[in-house]
C-alpha cells in the first residue's frame, strides 16, 4: 500500500493557498503517523524541488488522496484518469454538485460542505500549530533627491530575494496616507497600530525605522543610499545598531544572505526587544528638545522687511 496525497496546490496550474496546503500538510502527517506509505505531490510552480504529478507515476501507488478545496473542474476530473487504477479519495473537499463527474469519480468523499451535507470544520489546521514571526516590510521610494547616490533598487532587489525565503509572515506596510483608500492608513495612529503588532520591521525608509522603535519593536534598517542617507543617521540617533549599509548589501564582501540572517535573529533576540523597548521609553527626549527650540525662534520678534 502506498498512498499519494494532491490538492490544488499540486495541479501545475492550481493555486497553492495557505488552507489548502496547512491541510493537505496535515492529512500527510495523519496518514504517515498511522504507518501508511505515503507522498506529497506538489505543484513545480509552487515547490519546484519537491515531487510533482508528472513525477508521480499511477504505478507508484494503491491510493490517491484528494484534500481541500471544490470538488470541481477540469483538473480533478484529469487526476481521475490519470489515477485511473488507483482507489480515489477526497477529504475535506466542496461539493457543488454532487452529480459533477469530479465528484463521482471518487470511491469516497468525506465532505465539509455541500448539498444536503451537514457542513464539518475544516481540516487546515490541527491544534497547537506553530507560528512563524510576523515581518512587517517598508520600503522606501525612488527618493530622487539623493541623484546618483540611489541604490534603491538594487537594495530591494536583494531584500526581496532574502525575504523570499525567510521563515516569516511579511506584512507589506505603506506609510502613505489615504482617507479614500481601504488598503492604506488614514492617521499616523492606524500605520502606528500595525507596526506595534508587528515582531520584527524590515525596512528602508526612516519613518520605517522610527515608528517600529517607537513601539518597542526591533528593526532591521537598511539605508538604501550610497555613504549613507537619512536611515543611517536616524539610526545613530537612537542609538541602534541593526542598520546595514547599501555598499554591504550590494556590494559587500559577506554574503548578502548572511549578513541580513544574522540581524534578522539578533532581531527576534529578547536582547534586540529589551534594546528596543529602552529606546521607545527615551526616544522622544531629543525630538522634544527640537520642538521647545523651535517654540523658543518663533516666540522671537519676527524679522521685518526692509
Amino acid at each position: 500500500m502506498r498512498v499519494l496525497i494532491t490538492g490544488w496546490p499540486s495541479f501545475l496550474h492550481g493555486e497553492a493557498t495557505a488552507g489548502d496546503v496547512a491541510a493537505m500538510e496535515r492529512v500527510t502527517a495523519e496518514v504517515a503517523a498511522a504507518g501508511i506509505p505515503c507522498e506529497s505531490a506538489w505543484s513545480p510552480g509552487f515547490a519546484p524541488d519537491a515531487l510533482s504529478l508528472d513525477e508521480a507515476s499511477c504505478t507508484d501507488y494503491t491510493d490517491v488522496v484528494f484534500v481541500c478545496g471544490p470538488a470541481h473542474g477540469r483538473q480533478v476530473r484529469e487526476l481521475h484518469r490519470c489515477y485511473a487504477r488507483c482507489r480515489r479519495l477526497a477529504i475535506g473537499v466542496s461539493i457543488v454538485d454532487h452529480h459533477d463527474p469530479a465528484v463521482t469519480g471518487f470511491h469516497a468523499v468525506l465532505a465539509r460542505d455541500g448539498p444536503g451535507t451537514e457542513p464539518t470544520r475544516d481540516i487546515a489546521l490541527g491544534r497547537g500549530a506553530p507560528r512563524a514571526p510576523v515581518a512587517g516590510v517598508v520600503l522606501a521610494p525612488g527618493q530622487p533627491e539623493y541623484s546618483g547616490r540611489r541604490l534603491h533598487d538594487s537594495v530591494h532587489e536583494c531584500l526581496g530575494s532574502w525575504l523570499a525565503r525567510l521563515d516569516c509572515a511579511p506584512l507589506p506596510l505603506d506609510t502613505r496616507l489615504d482617507s479614500r483608500d481601504w488598503r492604506l492608513c488614514s492617521t499616523p495612529e492606524q500605520f502606528t497600530s500595525l507596526i506595534a503588532r508587528a515582531d520584527v520591521v524590515v525596512t528602508s525608509r526612516l519613518h520605517g525605522l522610527v515608528f517600529a522603535l517607537q513601539q518597542g519593536v526591533p528593526a532591521l534598517a537598511v539605508d538604501p543610499v550610497s555613504e549613507g542617507g537619512k536611515v543611517t543617521a536616524q539610526a545613530a540617533a537612537w542609538d541602534w545598531p541593526a542598520v546595514v549599509s547599501a555598499e554591504n548589501l550590494v556590494n559587500g564582501e559577506e554574503s548578502t544572505s548572511a549578513l541580513l540572517d544574522r540581524w534578522w535573529s539578533w532581531c527576534l533576540s529578547p536582547e534586540a526587544r529589551a534594546l528596543a523597548g529602552r529606546r521607545a521609553e527615551t526616544g522622544a527626549d531629543p525630538s522634544a528638545t527640537s520642538l521647545s527650540k523651535l517654540v523658543e525662534l518663533l516666540r522671537r520678534a519676527p524679522i521685518t522687511s526692509p
